[in-house]
């Protein structure tokens, strides 16, 4: 895939996205875990992430978040975005992948991905536009059409948003709203 990092060929796959889907630990988050007290798992979600995940929902582009962790600030923040699809404690996140698609009648390639490590590998090299942060590894990197300057936890999911938009040609019906 590393030919089709071109400007170019990541836009062109982006405008055929009608359904993106994101790791969480490393992509909407930094990676790192933390547990409280209580053993409960924290997360630390960037507000702009969740705002860009909005924009693709105004636009209709369907949302989903896939990941191999279960964790109930994750089913929180999936319900406050209003994600469409959620899949938590996903080992294999290729046959997930496909079931997603499944139900979302999408096809692969008009589904894009944002991981940021080799349990991502199987569904960034089978969906149509492939993402990753800034900071994921580099065989990841080296995989996705469209790497984002942010890191994850840190704006990437919204980068790659808006990026989404832009190929579109919808990112300025999508803040005109906020400009009004």
């Amino acid at each position: 895939m590393a030919a089709a990092r071109a400007p170019a060929a990541a836009l062109r796959r982006a405008r055929a996205v009608r359904f993106m889907a994101f790791d969480v630990d490393g992509v909407m988050t930094d990676g790192r875990l933390w547990y409280g007290p209580s053993g409960e798992q924290l997360k630390a979600f960037h507000v702009a992430d969740g705002l860009g995940v909005k924009l693709l929902a105004r636009a209709g582009i369907a949302t989903a978040i896939l990941s191999a962790r279960k964790s109930r600030a994750l089913a929180r923040r999936a319900r406050e975005l209003g994600i469409d699809h959620v899949v938590m404690g996903a080992e294999d996140k290729r046959d997930a992948f496909a079931k997603l698609l499944a139900r979302a009648r999408v096809d692969a390639a008009a589904a894009g991905y944002m991981g940021d490590d080799l349990v991502d590998l199987p569904v960034l090299r089978r969906c149509g536009f492939a993402c990753a942060p800034a900071n994921a590894q580099a065989l990841v990197r080296a995989n996705a059409h469209y790497v984002s300057r942010a890191r994850g936890g840190e704006g990437a999911v919204r980068e790659a948003c808006e990026f989404v938009l832009r190929a579109q040609g919808r990112l300025e019906d999508a803040h005109a709203r906020y400009l009004a």
